[in-house]
């Protein structure tokens, strides 16, 4: 089991090439307040003096420490490097010129690639200098750590996170929420599950009220993967002593609680090394706490760090070999939809148009394999406009809206001039009926621009991941397609005017769905004709007769007029499918007066009350009121007419409503289909172009890269992991 510590090493370093944290990884994060002796407690762990050191603030930035143990053969391996300068000696005045007898300690940074630090003096530097590119010479704290691993025999194999430590009151330049940026990088760390928390706490405070418990029980409340070390024993007030808090009475800590004495300011100051501080550490717990001093102490400690290091290690593994499956399948995945890098561009922009293209008429054709189902689109859309809302817009015309009775009888008299009629003339009809026919031609032109707008908008959809990676092919394709529909607009524009046009052109009164309204119009006529309303004659071209006279053939006559020929109010209900209740009852005193004008006549009556004629005079249209009491005969007219209008209408919005959609889709719809593309392919496979249309998105481009690291990272990491035997693990 002593092999999983270098394994989660070696996962470490390949993933900080990578620079992700997606796999958390196992390892051991160092909390505690400012100026607690978390620096100290890694010291010692170390066994050298290579951290900064001073009052305040000095780790400003995580420092992740990897150290790894060291035998002859891997300094053998290192000795051939080379190092970063003289052979030095550090704070404690050792030297590290290699001898036969010891073996050699070395120091590397990673953000230094690979370059051997062979003095701890050097190390130290490096720290402070890296310290100051991340954090700024303003006390400030980053978010960006510092990685090292120290090589040496006299180190376990450990892997440790020492943070910034917790403070209140931001100090000198420091900014105002440093408190809270110190609070999330801690619980940044400390909330991976698979951490174990170091929990430093000097001893000379409450040990009830320490900063770094609470932080670790809010992400650990049962305490499973805390450990608690009290520092400073040997600066507690003279009467006092840490048993309680050693054996748990306190605050309990299910991993366990250890003590140890760190060096003082002075003894930095005057050179004491950390070796001797490690004797006198023993010395002091076996004065003072003989019952613990097996217990406690640096070396336990880093004893201690090491055997829960390697279980939490044994049973964290399960899991990182299920997450490292996920994160290769996902990032697969992901890489796919970037896209392989270009080969042969000519083929490439060949089968990009020709995917497009495939793409946007099974798009029209509902045979596109992705299927939206949050809105309908493509040919369904337009399917939708030409049947729902083109058509519910034609319905909604009413045939004779903009039409008055005053407008209706306006149109009869001009067309009748200075001549007087007997039945409605055709003239006025094709007139009026043309007015209102017109008013189909603006929804038929909206219609053809509705499903142009559809038709633009399918170019989004189309084109895969591969129209994304190339920006500029896409912004071609859409200028080539946008062309192509604009230049079909004003064609298809056109063919709906003339449909429309072609209706106005010839009004076809003897059309087959029309006959009703002939046979309306000849009972009209015949009405007229034989019952005049200002005539006292029985019908044209009849002698007069005197006062009086009754010619019985005529009485009889008039007798079987009356009895064959229905009334006109019967006639309109017999043929006319569009008449409606209202005029029923609105029209019934009509009815009835034409009932008792023909009971006149067929009684011969020839003449009438002279109180009864109607005033003959001159009518100025010019003075005609806008509203007036229309005459028997001026009401037939005018309803003949609106009858008329609205059969012919309705036929021709039935023919318009039928002929739209098909001009769209022939002129537009089955063009742009057809020609799309022959069109891309000769506006965008130009050999001078190819280049320029498969110049890559800088973002893909480097998502891609991305995407290729951690794939190989992951690789690597499962082929580390599979190394792992099971005599490793138990």
């Amino acid at each position: 089991m002593e092999g999983l510590i270098p394994v989660v090493n070696k996962l470490q370093d390949i993933f900080n090439i990578v620079g992700s944290d997606s796999l958390q990884l196992p390892q051991i994060v160092v909390v505690g307040v400012q100026s607690s002796g978390k620096s100290s407690v890694l010291e010692n762990l170390v066994g050298r003096d290579f951290l900064p050191r001073g009052t305040g603030i000095v780790t400003r930035c995580p420092l992740v420490l990897q150290m790894i143990h060291t035998t002859n053969e891997d300094t053998a391996q290192c000795s051939n490097e080379g190092s970063s300068g003289n052979n030095d000696s550090d704070s404690s005045g050792e030297s590290f010129k290699e001898t036969n007898e010891e073996v050699k300690e070395w120091v590397k940074f990673q953000h230094t690639k690979g370059k051997i630090f062979r003095s701890f003096k050097q190390v130290k530097k490096e720290i402070e200098l890296e310290t100051q590119r991340l954090s700024g010479n303003n006390k400030g704290i980053s978010s960006e750590a510092i990685r090292l691993k120290i090589f040496s025999p006299k180190v376990l194999n450990l892997t440790l996170v020492d943070l910034p430590g917790l403070m209140k009151i931001p100090v000198g330049d420091q900014p105002d929420d440093i408190e809270e940026q110190a609070r999330n990088l801690i619980l940044r760390y400390i909330s991976n599950p698979n951490s174990i928390i170091l929990a430093v706490t000097p001893a000379n405070v409450d040990f009830a009220t320490s900063e770094a418990l609470q932080m670790a029980r809010i992400v650990d409340p049962d305490g499973c993967r805390t450990l608690a070390v009290v520092t400073k024993l040997d600066l507690m007030d003279a009467g006092t002593d840490a048993i309680d808090v050693l054996c748990g009475r306190i605050v309990p800590v299910k991993l366990g609680i250890i003590g140890i004495v760190n060096r003082s300011q002075l003894d930095i100051n005057k050179g004491k090394s950390v070796l001797d501080a490690i004797k006198d550490e023993q010395a002091f717990l076996q004065k003072k706490y003989p019952s613990f001093a097996n217990r406690s102490g640096s070396r336990y400690l880093s004893i201690t760090l090491n055997r829960l290091l390697m279980h939490h290690i044994r049973d964290c593994l399960p899991d990182l070999k299920t997450r490292l499956n996920v994160l290769t399948s996902q990032y697969q995945s992901l890489l796919s939809t970037y896209g392989e890098e270009v080969q042969e561009k000519s083929i490439t922009l060949l089968q990009i148009i020709t995917k497009f293209a495939t793409e946007y008429c099974n798009t029209i054709d509902g045979t596109s394999k992705i299927i939206e189902t949050s809105e309908i689109c493509g040919g369904a859309r337009i399917a939708y406009i030409f049947h729902e809302t083109y058509g519910k817009t034609l319905e909604s015309v009413d045939p004779l809206g903009g039409l008055t009775d005053l407008d209706i009888l306006t149109a009869i008299k001009n067309a009748n001039g200075s001549r007087s009629s007997w039945f409605v003339p055709v003239l006025s009809f094709e007139l009026l009926v043309k007015r209102q026919i017109k008013r189909l031609e603006e929804p038929s032109l909206r219609c053809v621009e509705l499903v142009h707008e559809e038709l633009q908008r399918i170019v989004q959809n189309c084109g895969g991941q591969e129209i994304v990676r190339f920006m500029n092919l896409r912004e071609s394709i859409v200028e080539v397609v946008t062309q192509l529909l604009r230049k079909r607009l004003p064609v298809t524009n056109n063919m709906v005017s003339h449909l429309v046009a072609i209706e106005l052109a010839y009004i076809n009164t003897k059309h087959p769905d029309f006959a009703d309204a002939n046979v309306i119009s000849e009972l009209f006529f015949n009405n007229h004709l034989q019952y005049p309303e200002n005539q006292k004659k029985v019908r044209p071209g009849a002698q007069l007769r005197p006062k009086g006279y009754k010619d019985q053939a005529e009485g009889d006559t008039g007798k079987r007029l009356s009895s064959s020929v229905p009334s006109l109010d019967a006639a309109f209900a017999s043929v006319n499918p569009f008449r409606g209740a209202n005029f029923n009852s609105s029209n019934a005193s009509d009815s009835e007066s034409v009932r008792n004008d023909q009971v006149s006549v067929a009684e011969g009556t020839s003449h009438e009350s002279p109180s009864k004629m109607p005033p003959h005079h001159a009518v100025n249209l010019l003075d005609m009121p806008v509203s007036r009491n229309l005459s028997q005969r001026e009401k037939r007219d005018v309803e003949t007419m609106r009858r008329l209008i609205k059969s012919y209408f309705l036929i021709i919005r039935k023919n318009i409503q039928d002929s739209v959609p098909k001009a769209v889709m022939n002129f537009l719809v089955n063009h742009v289909q057809e020609n799309l593309q022959s069109e891309l392919v000769g506006q965008l496979y130009k050999h001078d172009q190819i280049d320029h249309l498969l110049t890559e998105s800088d973002t893909i481009a480097q998502r891609r890269a991305e995407a290729v690291s951690m794939l190989k990272a992951l690789h690597s990491a499962s082929l580390v992991i599979s190394e792992i035997k099971d005599t490793h693990v138990w």
